[in-house]
């Protein structure tokens, strides 16, 4: 087994580029040969609650958006390192003024899209516009809550007003949910039906089936991305196990989403010669949410105590074999605003504290909750992880916890419409900055569909570093955001995330695949000679 360490740059705390304009294609090596087969736990599948698997109005999960990155085009996108937005269907972007309340980009030339229309800034301009008109609940509209309105003037430049000044806003044009559809394909004011996907990235999606998708070079395709091969097939596996034994087998060349912890040391410790682990650092997190309109879990008492018992540590090693680390913030270690604030404000797991606490908020004991979770969407560990939850809680006696497992299609819509008491969510970044660690989860609208307000982050704090371009500038508030966090305990950040992959020694490039926020650069992907 080759193992091979991947150490990311230190993620930016500067100032964030004015401007952008294009850059010459980033040279890689042929695109021919046979298509790269990369296994995944992920599937996809058109249903009631999820009508449209990848309409960028609707999609808002870390699978859907691997697929997405590879297949639309979006104005900016994030660099194969680093954090600063570079442009991909824009020539340049920049904001005009010094207040930050306007953006402006020029199109580059020769857009289309996979079936051959002609992209430009209109349809720019109905791709956001529809993003807002349709507004899908849980879905990615959030991120855009700050757009007044989008104009295209004439065919190659395209205005963004925003309601307040937005330093991050060049991130949030790199994300799916920006996505740039083509306006005679797709309804203004609904979704697509079934798995349509029409886009001027990459790749083209080829086929979707129960077992794969196949993305097939997208032969329209006037972005400066270099494609290493010409054909990418997604193999969908019920769990990782079946992953690892084709990986094993030769019949995929790469082991992608998820990759479970005992596998990562297995891997590491098997003497095969022909299939090389990458770890790298990731910003995914994961953490409980909880209804705070719930009877029980909705008395703040309840929610400390809970913060009081967890035992981080614990399960990072019976659940996770120490492939992830503790975190005790939303904000994750990397990232300039982190502040180990659950740490500051509760300590070690302290079953006194939590005792006191419940007591003195009058709360009989045992407390009885539901904790549940989804089998098929965070890996093989997930139902470990909650074992090992449910068993800290219940010793301390002063919880009588049971947990509920609940597949990803019924899990999510039934999670964003408050069914459950509290559950289990992972988190991974629509871009690298601490905005995005916080106001998805507290803004008007956020994405949980939770009730909590805390108008100090709403109204001041997420308003207030918005203006700052220097984002080193924003520590302090962000901290304070984090502190308000753990005082109130709306969510209870568990722990942070690394990345791995494993591939065939022919495949290269497989450290560029995934970039720190865990943005899926299939085109990365090539083939070369073994050893």
């Amino acid at each position: 087994m080759n193992r091979k360490t991947v150490v990311l740059p230190v993620l930016a705390a500067g100032l964030l580029t004015p401007l952008l304009a294009g850059c010459g294609s980033e040279k890689g090596g042929s695109a021919d040969g046979d298509a790269i087969v990369v296994g995944t736990t992920d599937h996809f599948a058109v249903a009631k609650d999820a009508p449209a698997p990848f309409d960028p109005a609707a999609a808002y999960d870390v699978a859907a958006w691997g697929v997405m990155r590879n297949t639309f085009q979006t104005l900016l996108r994030l660099p194969r390192t680093g954090t600063t937005p570079v442009t991909d269907a824009a020539a340049k972007c920049g904001f005009t003024g010094g207040s930050n309340e306007q953006y402006r980009c020029t199109m580059r030339k020769g857009q289309r899209f996979s079936n051959g229309h002609t992209l430009d800034a209109e349809d720019v301009e109905f791709s956001l516009q529809r993003l807002q008109r349709i507004n899908h609940k849980g879905g990615p509209a959030v991120l855009f809550s700050n757009l007044d309105r989008v104009e295209a003037n004439g065919n190659n430049e395209v205005v963004f007003h925003l309601k307040k000044p937005d330093a991050t806003f060049p991130y949030k044009l790199t994300t799916p949910a920006a996505a740039i559809v083509d306006s005679q394909s797709y309804p203004a004011d609904s979704l697509t039906k079934g798995d349509q996907l029409t886009g001027s990235g990459p790749y083209a999606l080829d086929s979707l089936d129960s077992k794969s998708a196949v993305l097939a070079k997208n032969p329209h395709y006037g972005g400066a991305l270099k494609l290493h091969n010409s054909k990418i097939e997604l193999r969908f596996f019920d769990g990782a196990d079946g992953m690892e034994k084709a990986l094993k087998a030769g019949d995929i060349d790469v082991m992608g989403r998820t990759v479970s912890p005992s596998q990562v040391s297995r891997l590491d410790n098997a003497q095969t010669k022909d299939i090389e682990l990458v770890e790298q650092p990731g910003q995914e997190i994961r953490y409980l949410a909880f209804d705070t309109d719930d009877k029980t879990a909705g008395k703040k008492a309840v929610r400390r105590a809970m913060a009081q018992l967890v035992d981080r540590k614990k399960i990072v090693r019976d659940a996770y074999d120490h492939s992830t680390e503790p975190l005790y913030s939303l904000v994750p270690a990397g990232l300039p605003a982190h502040r180990n604030s659950f740490f500051n404000k509760y300590g070690e797991p302290d079953k006194a504290a939590a005792e006191r606490t419940l007591r003195s908020a009058n709360i009989d004991k045992p407390v009885k909750l539901t904790l549940t979770y989804t089998t098929d969407h965070y890996g093989d560990a997930t139902a470990e992880e909650f074992a090992v939850l449910k068993e800290q809680l219940n010793e301390s006696g002063l919880f009588d916890v049971r947990t509920k497992a609940v597949k990803w299609d019924t899990f999510r819509p039934a999670a964003t419409d408050g069914k459950y008491q509290v559950w289990g969510y992972g988190w991974y970044p629509d871009f690298p900055d601490a905005d995005n660690f916080v106001a998805p989860f507290f803004e008007k609208d956020n994405f949980l569909g939770s009730l909590y307000t805390n108008r100090e982050i709403r109204d001041e704090i997420v308003p207030q570093t918005r203006r700052q371009t220097e984002r080193a500038a924003t520590t302090g508030a962000f901290g304070r955001a984090q502190d308000i966090v753990a005082e109130d305990v709306p969510v209870l950040p568990l722990w942070q995330g690394k990345q791995y992959l494993a591939a065939r020694d022919d495949i290269t490039g497989v450290e560029w695949t995934l970039n720190s926020s865990s943005v899926l650069q299939l085109w990365e992907l090539g083939r070369g000679q073994s050893d």
